[in-house]
Parts: C-alpha cells; sequence; structure tokens
C-alpha cells in the first residue's frame, strides 16, 4: 500500500510504499490487549511491602500465661491483632511482569500501525528537523498539519531541536523508532512517522 509523505510544513512531498503485512493488517483487539496489558504490568515497580510480625521489633516473650487469664491464648505482641504488631498478609516486593511470547509482541506492534493506518490516522513525515528549539515554531507547524495529540516517531536519533521543542507541549510524544511501542502508540490520536522510522521498521520486520 502507499501512503502520502508531508513535509513539517503540511506540504506535499510524493508517496512512499509500505508492506502490507505491517500496515495493511486487520486489527485484532485481543491482541493488542494483552499487549497493553503486558507493557503496563511489566512497567510496575512492585516495590511496595510492609513488615510482618517477622520484621517487627519487639519482645518474643509470652506476655500472658498460657491458662487462667480467661483471654486468649497468646504468644507474643508482634501478632498481627495487637496495636504496633506486624502486617498479616500484606504486600511484598515482588515482579509484577507476566510473560508474552516475543511474536506475539511483534505481531501487536503490527496490528498497532495498522489500526493506525486503516482509521487514517498516521501521517509520513520527510523529516522532523528543526532548525530552532523552539516551541512557538514547532506549535505552528503542528498548527499547519492539523496535529494537537500525536506521537511521533523519528529515526535512530531524534533531532535534538525537534525534541527540545517538543517537550514544553502537553500530549506530543517524541521516541526514536526503537522505542516504539503499542501503549505509546494507541494512548495519541495520531501516529507520526518519519521516512527514517518506516525504513527502520521495515528493516525490523523483514
Amino acid at each position: 500500500m502507499k501512503l502520502a509523505v508531508k513535509t513539517l510544513d503540511g506540504a506535499d512531498a510524493g508517496s512512499v510504499s509500505v508492506a502490507d503485512e505491517v500496515f495493511g493488517l486487520e486489527p485484532r483487539a485481543d491482541i493488542l490487549h494483552r499487549m497493553v496489558r503486558y507493557q503496563l504490568a511489566k512497567r510496575r515497580a512492585g516495590t511496595h511491602a510492609v513488615k510482618n510480625r517477622a520484621d517487627v521489633t519487639g519482645s518474643t516473650k509470652k506476655f500472658v500465661k498460657q491458662k487462667g487469664s480467661g483471654g486468649a491464648r497468646h504468644g507474643n505482641k508482634k501478632a498481627p491483632q495487637f496495636r504496633s504488631g506486624g502486617r498479616a498478609f500484606g504486600p511484598v516486593v515482588r515482579d509484577h511482569a507476566t510473560a508474552l511470547p516475543k511474536k506475539v509482541r511483534a505481531l501487536a506492534l503490527k496490528h498497532a500501525l495498522s489500526s493506525k493506518a486503516k482509521a487514517s490516522e498516521l501521517i509520513v513525515l520527510e523529516d522532523a528537523n528543526l532548525s530552532d528549539a523552539k516551541t512557538k515554531i514547532l506549535l505552528a507547524k503542528l498548527k499547519e498539519l492539523g496535529l494537537s495529540n500525536a506521537l511521533v516517531i523519528d529515526g535512530a536519533e531524534v533531532n535534538e531541536n525537534f525534541a527540545r521543542a517538543a517537550g514544553n507541549i502537553a500530549q506530543l510524544d517524541v521516541l526514536p523508532v526503537q522505542g516504539i511501542n503499542v501503549y505509546d502508540i494507541l494512548r495519541r490520536d495520531v501516529l507520526v512517522l518519519t521516512k527514517a522510522a518506516l525504513g527502520a521498521l521495515e528493516e525490523r520486520f523483514k
């Protein structure tokens, strides 16, 4: 399939052919859902923790005799039912990541790209270079392209001026092609790929 190419000023710059195996698939919500859940689970820190009765500082002396007190049979006051006691069944430090086959992850990226292409929410740019790192200049260019909520994917290296100018704009993300991922693609209204990014993606899926 062919996609129109635009310049950063909004002018036409010809067209480019892309692989139907990457941009022409029928998007499957189940694969995209699995991938998003995988990404969100993997990025969780999992550092939440509490002190159980083994971690609480205190005496282990039996503080009440076993029989004759008329109360329950307690051991020491580090038990969870006492004030300053340890937490019972509290959270522990753990990894929340789940397993997802590499082939499914690659397929999910193809389906995410295809979903943007099918919904006409994919723009191809000649390049994403700015001569000055001015947010005002970039905002004017984005207005020409009709972009207010977008993810911009550049080549192996992002133009420094473009990245600095985009850093002050809400709802605009800029990533190098090696950082492209399903979650960031789906969370923005429009996906913007440079020709350098397209070439890198073709090499990746070859």
